[in-house]
């Protein structure tokens, strides 16, 4: 379907009006317009869009008002609407059943490849992203590791098809092995073979998730969100379970919330099958991924 410039400009300008008057980001507005009706960047800031006769349209102008609405009223965050958002340097599928990627995770990626950097025998092994949800952390993993085999888990169906929508769409789809189950289940016969497991676990206090934000805590999944009494429930698994499965020399690098980094260093070094631990800043600096070496 096709609207005019003219109509779309003013649709926009009612929209940034609306946002501004809600608390929320005038920019959000124009993520729509990107993915919804091909705009591009240049496009918008100028407004040069408005002169045009003709612009195609995913969706009718009353069926952007209908998102726009959702939005502003119901809280529904923008990714969800445009049904995709940026990581790294792609353009990932999202849908309410997984998590949208934020991009404090992506520098758990770089960490990633940082720490086997030369080592020919991580490189080129067995790497697991557990709790994959969009793929977003196995599908970097790819990218950067072009000689390692990565399996990605999720226990939810619905997010797998994402994740494997995301993989295919990407070009990745050869590289990532997908499995539905909880955590290291699907990997029995993978056992002291990881070269890798990364994993952004759910982390956050089960008490405090209907307290976050609203667009957090009404439209994503809690099943990502929620980590049990104190956040840790998850990490404490991944850190008595890891070591079964790591080779030696393999490493666990976990994304954690602010203020757990101490509990994490404590868990890791208690458990005992880990050496070199270390805690990893994300790119606001906030303590945000630990990481150690299996002995």
């Amino acid at each position: 379907m096709q609207v005019s410039g003219l109509e779309l400009w003013q649709w926009r300008v009612e929209a940034i009006a609306s946002a501004q008057a809600a608390g929320i980001a005038p920019a959000e507005v124009d993520w729509l317009l990107l993915e919804l009706a091909g705009l591009d960047r240049l496009a918008l800031r100028f407004q040069s869009f408005k002169h045009q006769p003709h612009i195609p349209l995913q969706r009718s102008v009353a069926e952007l008002s209908e998102l726009w609405r959702k939005r502003i009223s119901e809280r529904v965050p923008v990714q969800y609407l445009a049904g995709r958002t940026p990581w790294r340097r792609f353009s990932l599928a999202v849908t309410p059943a997984v998590l949208i990627p934020r991009p404090e995770t992506e520098s758990i990626v770089d960490f990633a490849q940082a720490a086997c950097h030369g080592n020919s025998k991580l490189e080129t092994g067995h790497w697991a992203d557990l709790g994959t949800g969009s793929g977003a952390i196995a599908i970097g993993l790819a990218e950067v590791l072009t000689k390692a085999t990565i399996h990605a888990i999720d226990c939810s169906p619905d997010a797998l098809a994402i994740a494997q929508q995301n993989a295919g769409d990407l070009g990745f789809a050869e590289r990532i092995q997908f499995y539905r189950g909880s955590w290291f289940e699907p990997l029995e016969a993978l056992k002291g073979q990881l070269a890798g497991v990364v994993s952004n676990p759910p982390y956050i206090p089960t008490g405090t998730v209907p307290h976050l934000q609203p667009e957090v805590a009404l439209h994503e999944p809690h099943l990502a969100l929620a980590g049990g009494e104190d956040g840790l429930d998850c990490i404490r698994h991944l850190v008595e379970i890891a070591p079964a499965y790591l080779q030696a020399g393999g490493f666990w690098l976990v994304e954690m919330m602010a203020g757990q980094a101490d509990s994490v260093a404590e868990l890791l070094r208690r458990q005992g099958s880990y050496a070199g631990i270390q805690i990893l800043p994300d790119l606001a600096g906030v303590q945000r991924f630990a990481l150690a070496y299996r002995i």
